[in-house]
C-alpha cells in the first residue's frame, strides 16, 4: 500500500510544516557588553590575573524604564529602543549580595565567613554541594583547591575583608543599557570625613536598581583608601542617583549619630516620578547592632588570613570604641566590620539632583532584640508606585515571633500619613503571617514589587526543619480584595509542588515576571536546579497573545522553530526575568551560546562556553498564540543535531522517499 503510507506522509510533512510557520511571541535583543568588557578589561590581582583574564564577566539585569502613558508594544505602538535596560556585570562571585540589605536576608548578620556560607546553604537552599558553593561564594570563582587562602579566585568574600592589608579591585560594575555608570562614590567629594586616607581608583562594587525618565538609581560600596599602608572603606553601602549622568549621594536620614551617619549603609532600590520630583525608596542603617556578645557579628579571621585577629575579651569594647570615637574609625581593622539595624527610608530628589526631602518610613521594634541580641531589626523599601495618586511603597518589615529567632523579616507594605514627608504607616501583608513560636511556618516574606492597581508580588521562604530546605513560594497580593494566594500548582503545572521562584515584578496590566525552578529533581540533599524566567498574566484582560490567567516559560514565547537551531532566538536560555513595563517589554537575565544551542529543547546543550548577558525581550505586534511553540524535553526529540533546522522542501522530499523520524 504504498500510496497509502505517502499520504500518511505528505500529511505528517503539512502538519510539521504548519507547526514550523513560527513567528514567536517576543524577540530578543541583546544588550550592549561595553560595561562587561570594560570591567574584563581592568587589571586584577596578580595571583589571579590569568583566571580573570580568561573567564568571562556575567550580566545581570535589575529593571527596565517605563514606558509612555498608552504604549503597548503587543500592538505596535511603542518605541522600544528608548526602554533602557539596568543591571549590572560581575567579575566572579560575590560573597554577600550588594542587593541584600543583609546577605541573603538573614537579619542575624552571621553570613560573613566561610561557615556561615556553608551553614546557609545547608539549612536554606539544601544543596549536596554546599561546602563547594561556600568555598567558592568565599574564596572567590576559580580559586585554588590546593591552596585556597592564596587568592586565586574571582570575587568572593574573603577578598573584600583582606582588603584591609591587600587593597581591593572592582568586581562590579552598575550597568544602564550595557555602559559602566558613575556613581559618587567613585568621587573623592563624596568623603567628607576626615582622616580618612588617598581614594583608590577603580575600588568600588556598584549595581544600577532602575532607570525612571533621566534618573538612574542603584547601590555602591565605599571606594577603597590609603590609610597610612591599610585600605579601609568609609562605609559599607550608599545609595546614589544620576540626573543626565551627574551622580549624587543618598545619604542616612538618622539625625544626630555620626557613627551611623559616615558608616551605616544607605541603599536606592525603587523608584517613582512624582509632581514633586522623584521618590526613591529603599533603606537606610538607624542604629549599631554591636551587642555586649558580638562574636555572632565578626567572621573569623583565620579565614580572612592576613595575620589579625579580633580579641575576644575585647571585642565590645573595640566595636563600641568604633561608635563612639569617630578618630579611630579607619585606623582600627575591627570598625570596617561594624554592623547595623535598617529600616524602610525614602528620598524626594529634584530636576536638579537635589535631595529635598527624606527620612524613614518608621521603625517599628527596638535595633537589636533583648531578649537574643544575636538579631537586629531589619526593614527595607524594594518598590513604590503611585496608586490613586498617592505612593505604596512595598518591602519587609521586622516582627518579633517570640521564638528563638524572635525578629523576622515579614512582608509588609508603607503608606504616608499625609505628604510625603509624613509619617509612614506599616502594614503586614495579609495571608503571610509569620506565626510566632518555634513551630515557625515561614523563615521570611517580603514583597518585591506594586503596581497602580494596589497589586503585589513577592516571596515566602518556608521555615527550614531539621536542617531540610523547604521551597521559596512567590505570592500575589490584591489590596482590592485584601487576598494574598500563591503561584502554585493550582495556578499552572509550571510551578509544581516543591518549585522554588521569585515572583520579580508587576505592571499595571497584571502583568507578572520572575523566575521558577524548571527541573522536579528532588532539590532536597539534591544538586541546585535549573531556573528559568516565566510570565504570567494575572488580571483579567489579555495581553496581545497572551490570555488571561495563562502561564508561559519566556522560552517557549522566544522559540522560532523555523529559524533553525542557529538562530539568534536558539542562542538564549532565559534564567530571570527582573521587570516588565506597561509597553509590555521584558529586562532578563540569560545564558547564551554563540552559533546556538545543538538543538531547540529545553535542555540542550552548548557546543562553546556559555556567557550570562542581559537581554531586553520585545513584544511581536502581530503574534498570535499560534506563534507560541512549546520547546519540547531532551527525551521527546527526535532528532539531535547541530546546525541550520532543514526547510519544507527538503523535509517534502524527505517524505517522499519514506523517511520516517527516529523515536
Amino acid at each position: 500500500m504504498p500510496h497509502k503510507m505517502l499520504k500518511l506522509s505528505t500529511l505528517a510533512i503539512l502538519v510539521a510544516g504548519a507547526s514550523q510557520a513560527s513567528a514567536a511571541v517576543y524577540t530578543i535583543e541583546p544588550v550592549s557588553t561595553a560595561g562587561a568588557d570594560q570591567l574584563a578589561a581592568q587589571e586584577y590581582f596578580p595571583s589571579a590575573q590569568a583566571n580573570a583574564d580568561s573567564t568571562p564577566v556575567s550580566m545581570f539585569t535589575t529593571g527596565i524604564k517605563p514606558s509612555a502613558e498608552g504604549e503597548n508594544c503587543f500592538t505596535g505602538n511603542c518605541n522600544a529602543g528608548s526602554y533602557d535596560v539596568a543591571g549590572t556585570a560581575r567579575r566572579g562571585t560575590q560573597g554577600a549580595p550588594l542587593s541584600d540589605a543583609v546577605a541573603f536576608n538573614q537579619n542575624r548578620q552571621f553570613v560573613n565567613d566561610l561557615s556561615g556560607l556553608y551553614n546557609y546553604c545547608r539549612d536554606d537552599l539544601g544543596y549536596n554541594t554546599c561546602d563547594v558553593w561556600a568555598r567558592s561564594e568565599y574564596f572567590g570563582y576559580g580559586y585554588n583547591v590546593d591552596d585556597e587562602q592564596s587568592g586565586q579566585g574571582l570575587g568572593g568574600l574573603q577578598h573584600i575583608q583582606q582588603t584591609w592589608k591587600n587593597n581591593y579591585r572592582s568586581n562590579a560594575v552598575a550597568l544602564d543599557n550595557g555602559a559602566a555608570v558613575t556613581t559618587k562614590a567613585d568621587d573623592v567629594s563624596a568623603y567628607p570625613e576626615q582622616g580618612i586616607g588617598t581614594l583608590q581608583d577603580k575600588t568600588t562594587d556598584a549595581t544600577l536598581e532602575g532607570i525612571v525618565g533621566n534618573y538612574s538609581f542603584g547601590t555602591s560600596s565605599s571606594a577603597v583608601f590609603n590609610n597610612n599602608g591599610v585600605y579601609p572603606r568609609a562605609f559599607a553601602k550608599r545609595g546614589f542617583v544620576n540626573i543626565d549622568g551627574t551622580p549624587a549621594a543618598l545619604l542616612n536620614p538618622v539625625s544626630g549619630d555620626a557613627f551611623v551617619k559616615n558608616m551605616g549603609q544607605t541603599m536606592a532600590n525603587g523608584a517613582v516620578k512624582t509632581t514633586d520630583g522623584l521618590l526613591i525608596v529603599g533603606s537606610s542603617s538607624f542604629a549599631p547592632s554591636f551587642t555586649s556578645d558580638p562574636a555572632s557579628r565578626r567572621p573569623n579571621t583565620d579565614d580572612i588570613n592576613i595575620g589579625l585577629n579580633f580579641n575576644d575579651s575585647d571585642d565590645y569594647k573595640v566595636f563600641k570604641d568604633c561608635a563612639t570615637n569617630p578618630s579611630n574609625l579607619y585606623s582600627t581593622f575591627e570598625c570596617q566590620f561594624s554592623s547595623f539595624a535598617n529600616e524602610a527610608a525614602f528620598w524626594l530628589v529634584d530636576a536638579s539632583g537635589n535631595v529635598v526631602k527624606s527620612g524613614a518610613m518608621g521603625s517599628n521594634l527596638a535595633a537589636v532584640d533583648k531578649d537574643h541580641d544575636d538579631v537586629s531589626a531589619q526593614a527595607s523599601a524594594n518598590a513604590v508606585a503611585m496608586v490613586n495618586g498617592s505612593p505604596v511603597a512595598v518591602g519587609y518589615i521586622s516582627r518579633d515571633t517570640n521564638s528563638s529567632d524572635s525578629y523576622v523579616m515579614e512582608a509588609a507594605f508603607f503608606k504616608p500619613t499625609a505628604g510625603i514627608d509624613s509619617s509612614w504607616t506599616q502594614t503586614a501583608i495579609p495571608g503571610i503571617t509569620i506565626s510566632t513560636g518555634d513551630d515557625r511556618n515561614y523563615e521570611y516574606t517580603m514583597a518585591n514589587d506594586v503596581n497602580a492597581n494596589f497589586k503585589v508580588v513577592g516571596i515566602a521562604k518556608n521555615h527550614k526543619a531539621d536542617n531540610r530546605s523547604y521551597p521559596q513560594k512567590m505570592f500575589i497580593y490584591d489590596n482590592a480584595t485584601g487576598q494574598t494566594k500563591f503561584l502554585d500548582s493550582s495556578v499552572s503545572s509550571i510551578f509544581f509542588r516543591g518549585a522554588n521562584g521569585d515572583a520579580e515584578a508587576i505592571n499595571d496590566h497584571d502583568q507578572v515576571v520572575g523566575w521558577v525552578d524548571s527541573e522536579t529533581k528532588n532539590q532536597i540533599d539534591g544538586s541546585e536546579r535549573r531556573h528559568r524566567a516565566f510570565t504570567y498574566i494575572a488580571g483579567s484582560a489579555a495581553q496581545g497573545p497572551l490570555k488571561a490567567g495563562s502561564v508561559w516559560m519566556l522560552d517557549d514565547l522566544t522559540n522560532d522553530p523555523e529559524l533553525g537551531n542557529a538562530s539568534v532566538a536558539n542562542s538564549y536560555r532565559i534564567i530571570s526575568a527582573t521587570d516588565v513595563n506597561n509597553a509590555g517589554v521584558i529586562s532578563a537575565t540569560a545564558n547564551y551560546c554563540a552559533g546556538g544551542y545543538q538543538n531547540l529543547t529545553k535542555e540542550a546543550q552548548c557546543s562553546v562556553t556559555e556567557k550570562q548577558v542581559a537581554i531586553k525581550l520585545v513584544p511581536k505586534s502581530n503574534a498570535t498564540d499560534k506563534d507560541i511553540i512549546v520547546r519540547k524535553a531532551e527525551e521527546d526529540e527526535p532528532v539531535k543535531r547541530s546546525g541550520g533546522s532543514l526547510g519544507i522542501l527538503a523535509l517534502t522530499a524527505l517524505g517522499f522517499i519514506g523517511f520516517r523520524r527516529r523515536k
